[in-house]
């Protein structure tokens, strides 16, 4: 009969500081690829069913989840946000 390997068992990260900080090589544990991810935190908010109907078809014609769309419609609201800040900073200045 063939031998077969057994996958690795996934290593925690809490285990890969541990060798880290130990001052062993953990580069054996990534790939180089990718970009790092930030933390995910869940939060619950409350919206109107209106504005969840709203969200329903902008996520249809778009193709995409309602999660995406909530995320892009934040983030593009924090851009105009933080760009709006800016400028009245700059004007205050002058």
């Amino acid at each position: 009969m063939k031998k077969t390997r057994k996958p690795a068992k996934p290593v925690s990260a809490d285990v890969i500081a541990q060798l880290a900080e130990k001052g062993e090589d953990v580069s054996r544990f990534f790939k180089g690829q990718g970009r790092m991810v930030q933390p995910i935190q869940r939060v619950n908010v409350d919206l109107t069913a209106t504005m969840l109907e709203e969200l329903d078809k902008t996520a249809r014609d778009l193709n995409v989840s309602r999660q995406a769309v909530i995320k892009t419609l934040v983030r593009q609201a924090l851009d105009r946000h933080y760009l709006a800040q800016r400028a009245r900073q700059s004007q205050t200045r002058s």
